[in-house]
């Protein structure tokens, strides 16, 4: 049964009061690990976090989806099941043949900086060299409402005829689209469910606006979760969880810059005799600064501040932002040589830390990735129709699963 008009315009709004808070949330954490403009760049005065953060996501890029690697593999669950080997020869292939590894990076980064991913995992035409094609969507473009997906996004015109070709643009704007195909508009994707509505975001009601209505088996958008507080739709990240102390160390920074500033320039004071003209001073090398007879001139006005204690504060907050984003632990194996004892240790530690992520994200986001691949590749006539939890049971085979074989191990011992 398809979606209410009403219900559904209902609903998005919810979702967007339900996201506003998070947007601020957001800005912050990615001002200071991910600038996107002059004015962000311009006050990030220390990298901790950000070099921090692109460290963890390469990590759980070569924990969790290490590329060109077998970190998939299903299990029949009968003798009667269809033989799972094809399915993951061609799930494999497939992943390794579109742009899966260089989008998933971008949503690791997501992760670890937001909080929150979205990949948007499409079919592609017949003939491609892969079945898959995948976007990382920003989460500043999604709204959740439980299980509700809303994906706001601005493409021309002529994209979206040719996206819904069955689409009839309205009355108000059809001449503006002839002249300019190109022209912008904003569109709203909304999967409730299996069912699928697209709108125009320009005003009234959303009856007057829809663009296309359908079904979708498989939901194409993965949303996965660092971690998740109860009652809340967005997840939290280690860059939030460590906001306080990032904050704290750039202000540190940029005050022991201005300080050095002051002390390689100093402050002067001078007379205001009305001979000495403050604005023809230079302040530099080689200067000559006449001055009146009898007057005294410039003369340097000591300061008072004393920045000795900033670097013991600044080291202490460096050291927690690098602890809180697994910085400290994962340079480990790289600091020294080990001992298979150490690494096993190591190993334990960081199954411990990452565990219940790891979780979170073998349901949240390896699952449903391997759930829709094997049924836009069962439709195509691909592989035979495979289910999970029927047919076959995936086996995750990542690093992050040899770990905590290590950690069992070390139980044992």
């Amino acid at each position: 049964m398809q979606n209410n008009i009403k219900q559904l315009e209902k609903m998005y709004r919810r979702a967007l009061d339900a996201r506003t808070p998070w947007i601020n949330r957001w800005d912050a954490c990615r001002r200071y690990t991910m600038p996107c403009d002059d004015a962000d760049a311009a006050t990030l005065f220390d990298a901790t976090a950000s070099d921090a953060a692109d460290n963890l996501a390469a990590a759980m890029y070569s924990l969790l989806t290490p590329p060109e690697s077998a970190w998939i593999d299903l299990i029949p669950e009968s003798d009667a099941a269809p033989d799972a080997a094809p399915a993951v020869s061609a799930l494999r292939a497939n992943l390794n043949d579109s742009n899966f590894y260089t989008t998933i990076h971008q949503c690791y980064m997501d992760l670890v900086t937001m909080g929150t991913a979205c990949l948007f995992m499409a079919e592609q035409p017949i003939g491609a060299a892969s079945a898959f094609s995948f976007s990382a969507i920003p989460i500043y473009d999604i709204a959740l409402l439980g299980d509700v997906v809303f994906h706001t996004t601005s493409m021309p015109a002529s994209d979206v005829i040719e996206r819904y070709p069955s689409w009839t643009p309205p009355v108000d704007i059809r001449d503006s689209i002839k002249r300019n195909p190109d022209m912008p508009l904003r569109l709203i994707q909304c999967l409730n469910g299996t069912e699928f509505t697209a709108w125009l975001d320009a005003g009234g009601d959303i009856e007057n606006n829809i663009v296309s209505r359908g079904t979708f088996e498989t939901n194409p958008y993965i949303i996965f979760r660092w971690s998740l507080a109860s009652g809340e739709q967005y997840g939290r990240g280690p860059v939030l969880r460590a906001l306080p102390d990032i904050k704290t160390a750039n202000k540190v920074v940029e005050l022991v810059l201005k300080n050095a500033t002051i002390a390689v320039s100093g402050i002067w004071q001078a007379d205001d005799d009305g001979v000495i003209n403050l604005a023809n001073i230079n302040l530099t090398p080689g200067a000559i600064i006449p001055k009146a007879v009898g007057s005294s001139g410039l003369t340097p006005l000591a300061s008072g501040a004393d920045f000795d204690v900033s670097q013991i504060i600044l080291k202490d907050l460096r050291e927690r932002i690098r602890h809180a984003m697994l910085a400290d632990r994962l340079g480990l194996l790289s600091e020294k040589e080990m001992t298979a004892t150490e690494i096993l240790a190591r190993n334990a530690d960081m199954v411990r830390i990452l565990g219940a992520t790891y979780g979170r994200l073998l349901h949240e986001f390896i699952r449903p990735l391997v759930e829709r691949g094997l049924q836009i590749l069962s439709r195509r006539g691909t592989i035979e129709r495979i289910k999970l939890h029927g047919d076959a049971e995936l086996k995750y085979l990542a690093p992050i699963v040899k770990m905590a074989a290590s950690e069992s191990t070390l139980i044992q011992e």
